[in-house]
């Protein structure tokens, strides 16, 4: 396997100072020849019931709690897993009880971003296995905490950016690997998306019943509910996520991580804003280009909502990944990938290749992954630091958006260098009681 496909674990110096690597655990598992994985799911609704779905379908494994702020919606996938396995899952509406459950081996995190570090770190310090959802953290800070977290409390963590366990991507490295396409000296990464219009303002309002609203928010300011700023649209508030750099950049910017066997960026600028839907709700932009300099490679990422396009390759409004080599380009999405072959003197200058086509579920292979090393206490395929490299690419393209500044960034120290109004951005402030862990 080449250099390149090697799984990117590095992270600050700083961050790992204390880290202790998984495989240095102890021998004894009790969960290796147990027949059955008991698991539980914090947010119900969205990827984190998705996440829970796939993983059920491996034998041997249970659901046995639910954890969710909303109790309508959280009776109702109580009654959806009682319905489909006969057995009817403990109910919670606080995470810290529902950790108490002592035969709960691992649980799933599917919760809103600003929530995620505070629910991983408890789940590890009460023993427990985590995947948890990307981004994994809505800071820097946070997802170097998450990081030392794990590696301090010895636990299998497994992060939701799954095309790390789908053939179809892997197929397409292959051929990136193969050299095929010559010194890569840019990649392009891009989520022009078919939604985001018709997002408009609306007022206040009290909190839907069933609902607490506090909680929901969390270590969040305090806010008067919106419902614009709930469930999934709460990506594009400042407070919980990113917007689309953080949502669906995530994935792409893993992919260019791995793809590149990079790490961090040396540089980043960003220009964009609310450009095509200025009056609407969002505080994130629907319009963003950012240019980051790797060093031997450059990277550009774009998005672009409402609008349903896709650069090289067929599928409307699909994010992707290209890769541009000097002999041609490999241009990736979930769907298919396939290979542009540059032109000299009338002949092309790699093979023509037909678009290949995704066959299976990615989703399904990183759950089966995750209850494998579950059992084998191995690191799964997507390790909580290629979650916060993606994640730490993602938000300094925010950091410089919000900035207007181009940033240099030290990755030993986990600061930028050139402008001390973006550091600001870096740890978050929680509001009491909750409070960063610091290990």
């Amino acid at each position: 396997m080449s250099s390149r496909r090697k799984f990117i674990k590095n992270v600050s110096a700083a961050s790992l100072a204390t880290a202790v690597p998984l495989g240095q655990v102890s021998a004894k598992n009790p969960i290796k020849d147990r027949e059955v994985v008991n698991v539980g799911l914090i947010g119900v609704r969205g990827m984190g019931w998705a996440d829970l779905s796939s993983f059920l379908k491996n034998k041997g494994t249970a659901c046995i709690a639910l954890c969710d702020v909303d109790s309508d919606l959280l009776e109702k996938r109580a009654k959806e897993i009682e319905t489909k396995t006969g057995q009817r899952p403990k109910t919670f509406n606080d995470h810290r009880k529902f950790l108490k459950i002592k035969e709960m081996d691992a649980v799933f995190v599917g919760t809103p971003d600003h929530w995620h570090c505070i629910q991983m770190i408890d789940a590890c310090a009460a023993g427990k296995d985590v995947y948890v959802e990307k981004p994994i953290a809505n800071s820097i800070h946070e997802a170097d905490l998450m990081v030392k977290a794990v590696r301090n409390y010895n636990r299998v963590v497994q992060v939701g950016q799954w095309q790390r366990s789908d053939p179809h991507w892997h197929s397409a490295f292959e051929y990136l690997d193969s050299g095929a396409l010559g010194k890569i000296r840019q990649v392009k990464a891009w989520a022009n998306v078919n939604y985001g219009r018709g997002f408009d303002v609306v007022a206040d309002a009290e909190p839907p019943q069933g609902v607490d609203y506090n909680r929901w928010l969390g270590p969040a300011p305090e806010r008067p509910f919106n419902k614009n700023r709930f469930h999934g649209t709460f990506r594009y508030f400042w407070d919980y996520a990113g917007g689309l750099m953080t949502d669906w950049g995530v994935h792409m910017l893993d992919m260019v991580l791995l793809g590149m066997n990079a790490t961090a960026p040396k540089s980043v600028v960003a220009i964009g804003g609310k450009i095509a839907f200025p009056n609407n709700a969002a505080e994130t932009p629907d319009t963003l280009t950012t240019v980051y300099d790797f060093g031997n490679f450059s990277f550009i990422w774009e998005q672009f909502m409402g609008m349903g396009t896709s650069p090289y390759l067929e599928e409307s409004g699909e994010p992707g990944v290209a890769f541009i080599g000097e002999n041609g380009i490999l241009a990736i999405n979930r769907a298919s990938w396939k290979v542009l072959p540059l032109q000299h003197d009338g002949k092309y200058l790699t093979e023509v290749l037909p678009p290949r086509k995704s066959r299976v579920s990615g989703l399904d292979a990183h759950t089966a992954n995750f209850l494998e090393c579950i059992k084998n206490r191995k690191d799964p395929n997507c390790t909580i630091e290629m979650g916060r490299n993606a994640a730490l690419v993602a938000h300094l393209g925010n950091i410089a958006y919000r900035t207007g500044k181009k940033l240099q960034w030290n990755d030993v120290e986990g600061i930028v260098s050139n402008a001390s109004e973006a550091n600001a951005y870096i740890k978050p402030n929680y509001r009491s009681p909750w409070q960063l862990w610091e290990g």
